[in-house]
């Protein structure tokens, strides 16, 4: 061996450091892949910038989505489109009040939407109430169809958690849903303003489809058996997302924690659509 370095211009005590930094390399990836697959058990789908955020590691970042890479860890993403908005329907349409709106405070703008579930060889359909702030999901609700009373029963879940008689705006889709009298009338006997998207385009309601698509895509199963399985899987979902998940638009921060501040909050994301006066580049 000594005849072997000296011949390769290297000495037998640089060989033998080069062989144990390289064990104690091995043994701090596998380490590493172990806390992400700890990770993963309940946040399936969670993305490799998030857990390089909550992680930390000794690595870069770039070795670290190599290093994913390299042990299968990486999250491909789903396609995915169902159509549950229909707008076409005799029920009043009520103007958009976010465009240029600033939100700098929870309990000031909720969101409002509805995405499919998959059961069997059908759907169920999740509707969900977000606060704009804190990206906190306040409240949600489950049902084979898409019944007015599954959304509002959503809203009854978010509004018993409501803090204040602060101005509130709620924002939604047009669909008939949201634009139905029962509907509208339980937003305006608790004085909530009510708004709503003027077009079909996903950006008008961004918040509202990223927190479906963060709850599909990362934290809940492509398929059910059946409703009763999906909902306790939901809850379990929403409770991860509040309290475990961090956002780069909220600083890292979980919507748990964002919900309990006020004021602005550093976002480390970078938009790539063209600059609109649009509410979700606003916040």
């Amino acid at each position: 061996m000594r005849e072997l370095c000296g011949l390769l211009g290297y000495s037998t005590q640089a060989y033998y450091q080069y062989l144990k930094a390289t064990e104690r390399r091995s043994f701090g990836q596998e380490e590493l892949v172990q806390q992400v697959l700890a990770y993963r058990r309940e946040q399936p789908r969670i993305g490799t910038r998030k857990l390089f955020s909550l992680l930390q590691p000794a690595i870069g970042r770039d070795a670290f989505f190599v290093l994913l890479r390299e042990s299968g860890l990486l999250v491909r993403q789903k396609r995915r489109h169902a159509r549950t908005t229909f707008s076409y329907h005799r029920f009043r349409k009520y103007p958009d009040l976010v465009k240029e709106m600033v939100i700098d405070r929870p309990g000031q703008l909720w969101v409002s939407d509805i995405t499919y579930i998959r059961m069997g060889e059908g759907f169920a359909y999740l509707s969900l109430v977000t606060d704009a702030y804190s990206r906190k999901v306040i409240g949600f609700s489950m049902s084979h169809d898409l019944s007015t009373d599954n959304c509002l029963q959503a809203l009854k879940m978010a509004l018993k958690q409501r803090e204040g008689n602060h101005p509130l705006v709620h924002h939604s889709d047009r669909g008939i849903q949201y634009c139905s009298g029962a509907y509208t009338e339980l937003l305006k006997q608790n004085g909530i303003s009510i708004s709503m998207t003027q077009s079909g385009n996903p950006r008008d309601n961004a918040i509202a489809e990223r927190v479906n698509g963060i709850l599909k895509m990362e934290l809940l199963q492509e398929r059910y058996a059946d409703i009763s399985s999906a909902r306790q899987s939901i809850r379990q979902a929403v409770i991860i997302y509040n309290t475990l998940r961090p956002h780069s638009s909220l600083d890292m921060m979980t919507p748990e924690q964002a919900h309990r501040l006020t004021g602005p909050i550093k976002r480390r994301w970078q938009n790539y659509y063209p600059v609109k006066q649009q509410y979700a580049d606003v916040v």
